[in-house]
């Protein structure tokens, strides 16, 4: 059993191994002052060279526990073990508190050249390696499922939890980005960009993030930031009627948003989008960036705006891609996933714009066929199976 798990979510469990709190989801920008005191002490310059990650944000799970420390220090200091959410995971199926480097990245307080926890930092948030589970690689033995939790699940008890990884990372692996040149682009909740490279790689402007990969000993140039999530918002918020309609035609609702982006040209008469609903992660990292929709007049109607949301997702790739390009990392092709990749208008306007093949796969569940194979390295015969099965897998279809 293998683990895809979004990133920076932060779970804090007591000695016995119960949340204290709900979740602290990777959106919540509750520890702004947290964000900036930490940047104040380290210097985000400083902390990218340590940790990879360009600067100190809310979203990092770093920034939540000194928020918790200052605000909620009754439930700080019943903290036993801080936990991400694949670690919560792991402990809920194994019993055992093991996280794995991929999605330790972003907490900053990891160390991504030494491969050890940064020892400032939790000198500085106030804590100590004993509350964090022990690090391993994507891939590797957690152990065994409990005897409860197997029986719950129906499986065997000899069923084996592996390591999973950052579900970027599992994507990547899943859809065959595992060596320079090739990018993956996930176009879920967030828009996520993924460059595999050999080595760590730091931009001098602060604009790239450098991740560890779920493959062992490589990294990866990985932003995200707002993406599907902003179809989804005006969806909800404008469009009942053709809501109700899918619903009557027993279809997903996008696809009628689809269907009135297809009617617009390319540029939206002049209609501009800014994604930024949720402040703005790298290359333009600012917490505080709101969403605009700009240059629209009487003669704009829904359509224009369904397709200048489409737009602006697909500028914010060619942005990504243009980064790379200035650090070196040549990209030939993308590889998307993700919800967006369902959508043939949306994928060619990010062929258009970018002026680079888009690939989709026929498994939309690339992240959980990642994570599939890296605990399935673990069995002998799942080497022979695929090597058999590898071209079907990843049968791919270009825009």
């Amino acid at each position: 059993m293998g683990i895809s798990a979004q990133g920076e979510t932060l779970i804090l469990v007591d000695k016995d191994g119960s949340s204290l709190t709900n979740a602290v989801v990777w959106l919540d920008n509750r520890a702004q002052k947290e964000a900036k005191e930490l940047a104040q002490i380290f210097g985000n310059e400083e902390t990218y060279k340590i940790t990879g990650q360009v600067e100190i944000v809310p979203t990092w799970p770093a920034s939540k526990i000194l928020w918790f420390k200052k605000n909620r220090a009754e439930i700080f200091h019943k903290v036993a073990k801080f936990l991400l959410i694949e670690d919560y995971f792991i402990y809920r199926l194994t019993g055992r508190y093991f996280c794995e480097e991929s999605l330790i990245c972003s907490t900053v307080y990891w160390d991504i050249i030494k491969k050890v926890w940064w020892k400032e930092m939790l000198d500085c948030l106030g804590i100590k390696e004993d509350r964090l589970p022990e690090i391993c690689e994507s891939g590797e033995v957690a152990g065994s499922l409990l005897p409860y939790i197997a029986k719950e699940l129906g499986l065997s008890a000899y069923t084996i939890v592996a390591t999973g990884a950052l579900d970027q990372a599992c994507g990547a692996i899943g859809v065959r980005n595992i060596a320079p040149g090739v990018i993956s682009e996930n176009t879920g909740a967030a828009l996520a960009i993924c460059a595999t490279v050999e080595g760590p790689i730091f931009d001098e402007k602060r604009r790239m993030p450098c991740h560890y990969h779920g493959m062992p000993n490589k990294y990866m140039a990985h932003t995200f930031t707002t993406g599907g999530m902003v179809l989804c918002w005006y969806r909800d918020k404008f469009c009942s009627s053709e809501i109700n309609l899918a619903s009557l035609l027993q279809v997903e609702s996008y696809k009628i948003l689809d269907q009135e982006a297809e009617k617009v040209p390319p540029g939206c008469n002049g209609l501009v989008m800014l994604h930024h609903l949720q402040g703005a992660m790298a290359p333009e990292s600012n917490p505080k960036a709101k969403g605009v929709f700009y240059g629209f007049s009487l003669h704009h109607g829904k359509p224009h705006f369904i397709r200048s949301i489409m737009e602006a997702i697909a500028f914010a790739v060619k942005r990504n891609i243009d980064v790379l390009e200035d650090l070196g990392i040549k990209v030939t092709e993308i590889r998307s996933l993700g919800g967006g990749s369902r959508s043939f208008l949306w994928s060619q306007i990010k062929a258009n714009v970018t002026q680079r093949t888009v690939y989709t796969t026929q498994n939309e569940e690339a992240a959980c066929l990642g994570a599939a194979m890296l605990a399935g390295v673990l069995l002998p015969v799942f080497i022979q199976v695929l090597v058999k099965r590898l071209q079907k897998w990843f049968k791919l279809k270009s825009v």
